[in-house]
């Protein structure tokens, strides 16, 4: 059933109303919230109307399932990072809201998602709508939402949304004349954010260092924030790819190891005591040591857990997710933190920081998030906090890891993504749960909560997870030598081929 766009001026005010009518299941289908909210290609799917339309359900879900304090504003702050046409979806977004009685906080330029979600806090929003695509190729662009907290919206509430989608008619009004009724509010989101940050970190004792870093920030929204924190002190900040490229130079934004080339080169070459990526967004870190290696998160998050517990002296827990480092338990255990683990997603540890208390919390994308702030990630300060490890104890990045791994183990991790013919629900977890013995050593104990996790007598592992919204299944596996984590991941493709 096609739909036709009828649009209405209102004699009062420039607001208009687009009516959509009735759609069928398949145009419905083009609109879906995955683990981290919605992602699709621009001009293809993500478009002007279907951004709208997301807008109203969002409008729907604030206006009829929020509920604030008697006469308190119904608010929400609105972000964009530099990918193609975000500034403009974000105008879409904040026209559409306003039209609907919501007061909208708009950014005035590109920020971070945790500039965005610490705006929600600042601006006593009741929710925050980010347009980005995180680390997904050009191509893509995308509507993360958050909640009061900051925090990622869980998926009773995009669920909500979704149930919303097509539902109402559409109302748009002119952005000019909404900012002229104040019912849109263009801010500088940025300038308390980094006041925050640089409060949060220890600069009096940065403040001497001439630790000399480079940071790719891979043509993201975390441009120039890591050096404005670090004015005043003596600290070498030189950043790359930190012109605006929404072809991110036909790679993606994504803080892995097969787009870092330069940065490993450049900081060997030009002998940088640390190298600092950040993705698109700018809440995912990965990190390089002066001999140009690439740092797993899993390590950056090791390293931070013992930084801030020993160093900073901060109580509380630790949170992984299921398919997190053995290590982290171990130094868990050994300092005494209660340790948590969760599904795969931030949004399942943002729960965790707000019920309970967490001093840090990550997962192996490069995610992680600190007490004492908002329930999520920020690339930014992960970054600061792993310079002020290395100020605090006098030691190179390189020294730092080998003694937290001589302490409680080294382990090696590896994954490999598997695309299947038919979708992956139809791949079989229990066979997976069926076995006993992996490589010759003895399974003694499963986790099932999220995928099926193999834990073998010798602190190895193999972890299977079907995708939700892809037909293929992440294969994890990690063991204490790299030619054992390798096997176990081929042994793991094995099993996928013979299904």
């Amino acid at each position: 059933m096609k739909r036709k766009r009828i649009i209405k001026k209102s004699k009062k005010s420039s607001k208009k109303i687009l009516k959509l009518q009735k759609t069928d299941d398949a145009q419905k289908s083009e609109i879906k919230f995955g683990t981290d909210g919605w992602r699709a290609v621009i001009s293809d799917t993500f478009t002007f109307k279907n951004v709208s339309i997301v807008a109203q359900a969002v409008s729907e879900w604030v206006n009829r399932d929020l509920r604030k304090k008697a006469g308190a504003p119904k608010k929400v702050a609105v972000g964009y990072d530099t990918r193609f046409l975000s500034a403009n979806y974000a105008q879409i977004v904040s026209r559409v809201l306003a039209a609907n009685g919501i007061e909208v906080c708009l950014s005035d330029s590109a920020v971070p998602t945790p500039t965005l979600s610490f705006a929600v806090i600042r601006n006593e929003a009741v929710a925050g709508i980010m347009i980005t695509a995180s680390h997904n190729p050009g191509k893509f662009n995308g509507i993360k939402i958050k909640n009061a907290t900051g925090g990622a919206a869980s998926s009773d509430v995009t669920g909500t949304v979704e149930n919303y989608l097509y539902k109402t008619e559409v109302k748009i009004g002119d952005l000019e004349a909404l900012k002229l009724e104040k019912k849109i509010i263009v801010k500088d989101f940025r300038e308390e954010y980094i006041n925050f940050i640089r409060g949060y970190v220890d600069l009096k004792a940065i403040k001497n260092s001439r630790l000399k870093v480079l940071t790719d920030v891979m043509h993201g929204s975390g441009d120039g924030i890591s050096l404005q924190v670090l004015k005043g002190t003596k600290v070498r900040m030189s950043l790359m790819r930190d012109d605006v490229n929404p072809t991110f130079d036909g790679g993606k934004p994504e803080p892995v190891r097969e787009y870092l080339d330069v940065l490993c080169h450049r900081v060997k070459k030009e002998k940088f005591d640390l190298g600092l990526v950040l993705d698109g967004d700018a809440d995912r870190i990965a990190a390089v040591s002066s001999d140009g290696e690439f740092i797993s998160p899993q390590k950056i998050l090791g390293l931070l857990a013992l930084h801030l517990v020993c160093d900073r002296g901060r109580k509380g827990g630790l949170v992984k997710t299921i398919c997190g480092t053995t290590m982290l338990d171990h130094i868990a255990k050994k300092i005494g933190m209660k340790l948590y683990e969760t599904p795969v997603g931030f949004k399942y540890i943002s729960e965790l920081m707000i019920s309970e208390n967490v001093v840090i919390g990550g997962e192996e994308a490069g995610g992680i998030g600190f007490q004492d702030y908002i329930p999520e990630r920020d690339g930014t300060l992960a970054g600061i906090l792993l310079l002020e490890m290395m100020v605090y104890r006098k030691k190179g990045i390189k020294k730092l890891i080998k003694e937290m791994e001589d302490e409680f183990g080294r382990y090696y991790y590896e994954r490999s993504d598997l695309k299947l013919k038919g979708s992956a629900d139809s791949f079989d977890l229990d066979k997976v749960k069926a076995l006993k013995r992996i490589l010759g050593k003895r399974v003694v104990e499963v986790k099932d909560f999220d995928g099926v996790k193999l834990i073998c007598e010798d602190e190895s592992w193999l972890m299977f997870r079907p995708s939700g919204t892809e037909p293929l299944v992440r294969v994890y596996a990690e063991a204490k030598s790299l030619s054992k984590a390798k096997k176990l991941i081929k042994f793991g493709e094995s099993l996928l081929k013979k299904r």
